[in-house]
């Protein structure tokens, strides 16, 4: 029994033993190939960091790749990350972009050409570079959280992938003729700084640009985008330049609610005084001076957010437009009552004269009646003087003759002529005695011509009439302007 026992225990041992090998095994196989691959990481790990050391060692960061020989061709292609600020008025633009540049130096080979190092930024400092800038650059810096937006990606033969993150603030001069329904080319110019084409030559990659199509503007829309390289002569050489040039085109919404609405509600607010009663003077002169002035502040506020720039522009003409309109709505009404009170005082002197001229036959006729000895000399003195002249209506001094007035010229004389009296001055001009009276001809044509087109003007009678032909003239004449405008600006 207790040898079948023994034999049991053994055996029982056994298969344990075998059963924990069993389990055991994969996980000693893992920590095996974990071991052997962070062995293998590690000797690689130092063999790229021997690798590293051993090809910067003599390296002349001084010097560019191929020095002496043929010139260094570095590709570039851009990725658009935003379109930040467009500014009319200080004449540029703000972009945040990627930029990336390919060249080869063979003095950083040291392995297989599919193989690829990423390294740090700080590995840029250490070797030889483009010295790429823009030529329409006013302000840029490269971004730095959290770290500055580096890239250098080492290739085994040489090559060299080189990339940084940055926003610069870019001159764009820009034609505002046509403002606010313009289009503008902005441009983004690169160029080496010291190397020739001699040296260095620049050149597109087969996909240029990329982000162009999700770029967002809030005033602008990106129509498309062009590239082109050419040579640039300067004083020190000449260089390569390659160009990138946006096509914008500016978006009128926020146009039409900030400026030519508000501008079409004041002008047809100025037509609102047609419908008013001519003779309610404070209502339509606040009327009329209030669109005005809203014209003049809606002008100023255009205007500060623009250059001062020489050239009219399209919304200068529109607004210029709108303040004529309301000004002329203004000068309408000074027309009408001018119109009113001056028929209202010719009325009046009418009267006026018709009662005088009563007045002297009713005077005439009391006369006859009372004396019919009177001459007629004294009827008319009496008739003067009830006209208002100055004449003495003494008999004694209408017959004898005047003695000269003292303290008078002597070119003063009281003369008779059909029994009536006059004082006539004698002419002391050159012109007066040829018969030109003293008036220079360029006024009496003038005169002449002004009373010839006040004759042939149509006599109002009504001055309810003007206020009627506004009110359909003036809307016509800014139809047909508005017409005129939007066709001519957007479909040119």
């Amino acid at each position: 029994m207790s040898a079948r026992r023994a034999s049991r225990a053994r055996f029982l041992y056994h298969h344990t033993q075998c059963f924990v090998r069993l389990i055991m095994l994969p996980l000693v196989i893992t920590l095996t190939q974990a071991q052997l691959e962070r062995a293998v990481m590690v000797d690689r790990l130092e063999n790229v960091t021997h690798t590293i050391s051993r090809i910067l060692d003599g390296y002349d960061i001084r010097l560019r790749p191929n020095f002496g020989g043929d010139p260094l061709y570095v590709g570039m292609d851009l990725t658009i990350a935003s379109f930040d600020v467009i500014s009319e008025v200080n004449m540029d633009y703000t972009i945040t972009l990627y930029l990336n540049q390919y060249w080869k130096d063979e003095r950083l080979a040291f392995g297989l050409s599919d193989e690829v190092l990423t390294l740090s930024g700080d590995f840029a400092d250490k070797i030889w570079v483009p010295d790429t800038f823009f030529a329409n650059d006013k302000n840029s810096f490269l971004h730095d959280v959290t770290e500055r937006n580096k890239l250098v990606r080492l290739g085994g033969e040489g090559s060299i992938t080189y990339g940084m993150r940055f926003t610069a603030t870019l001159a764009c001069m820009m034609d505002l003729h046509y403002y606010p329904l313009d289009s503008q080319n902005c441009t983004v110019e690169i160029e080496s700084y010291g190397y020739t084409v001699s040296d260095v030559v620049m050149y597109w990659k087969e996909t240029p640009v990329r982000g162009v199509e999700d770029a967002e503007l809030p005033q602008f829309t990106v129509l498309g985008h062009e590239t082109n390289d050419r040579k640039e002569k300067l004083a020190t050489g000449v260089y390569q330049r390659l160009s990138l040039s946006f096509k914008l085109r500016r978006n009128i919404g926020y146009f039409v609610f900030q400026t030519y609405l508000p501008s079409i509600l004041i002008v047809m607010l100025s037509w609102v005084s047609f419908w008013i009663n001519h003779e309610a003077t404070s209502a339509r002169v606040a009327l009329g001076i209030t669109t005005v002035l809203t014209m003049t502040t809606i002008s100023t506020g255009v205007r500060s957010s623009l250059p001062r720039i020489s050239y009219v522009k399209a919304i200068d003409i529109y607004l210029v437009m709108c303040f004529v309109f309301v000004f002329a709505a203004l000068l309408e009404y000074a027309a009408v009552n001018y119109t009113y009170w001056g028929a209202r005082a010719r009325k009046r002197a009418k009267l006026k004269i018709r009662d005088q001229l009563s007045s002297s036959t009713s005077m005439e006729k009391d006369l006859k009646c009372s004396s019919g000895t009177h001459s007629n000399e004294e009827i008319i003195a009496l008739r003067e003087v009830s006209s208002g002249g100055r004449v003495s209506p003494l008999l004694g001094l209408r017959t004898r003759p005047l003695p000269p007035l003292a303290g008078a010229p002597p070119s003063l004389r009281l003369q008779r002529d059909h029994s009536h009296l006059r004082y006539r001055t004698r002419p002391h001009s050159r012109n007066s005695r040829n018969g030109t009276g003293s008036k220079p001809k360029v006024m009496h044509a003038l005169r002449r011509g002004a009373n010839v087109i006040k004759a042939s003007m149509p006599k109002i009678r009504d001055v309810n009439v003007i206020d009627t032909y506004s009110r359909v003239i003036f809307p016509i004449c800014f139809l047909i302007f508005n017409t005129v405008y939007w066709v001519f600006y957007i479909f040119d």
